[in-house]
Order: C-alpha cells, then sequence, then structure tokens
C-alpha cells in the first residue's frame, strides 16, 4: 500500500471517528434538553460558540496550509 492511500485511509477513520463523536454528543445534548427542558437556552448558546471556535480553527488551518 502506498503513503498516499494509507494517509488516505487514516483520514478516513478519523473522519468516522470524529462522526461518531459529534453524532453520541448531539444525542446526549438531546436527551439532556428532554430531561431538563430549562437547559436548553444555555446548551443552545454553547453549541452556537463551539460552532464559531470550529469555524475559526477550521479558517485557521486552511490559512496555514497556503503558506507552505
Amino acid at each position: 500500500m502506498t503513503r498516499t492511500a494509507e494517509h488516505r485511509q487514516l483520514r478516513t477513520l478519523l473522519l468516522l471517528l470524529a462522526l461518531a463523536v459529534a453524532l453520541l454528543t448531539a444525542g446526549g445534548v438531546v436527551c439532556l434538553t428532554f430531561a431538563y427542558p430549562r437547559l436548553a437556552e444555555p446548551l443552545a448558546v454553547g453549541a452556537a460558540v463551539l460552532t464559531c471556535l470550529a469555524t475559526l480553527v477550521r479558517l485557521v488551518v486552511k490559512a496555514a496550509g497556503e503558506h507552505r
């Protein structure tokens, strides 16, 4: 197997792992919201902040990749 194929396989595995963690986290948040409805608004704010941070990290990584 070539190095490129190994890297592609590793990236795919990491993407699937990240997807599984994200789905489990989202499911946990939904269950928590059903059990404690008063937490819905703080959890929504936290999700918005995490989305902004993830977008910022993505932009920084992309910009760093262009400078290489």
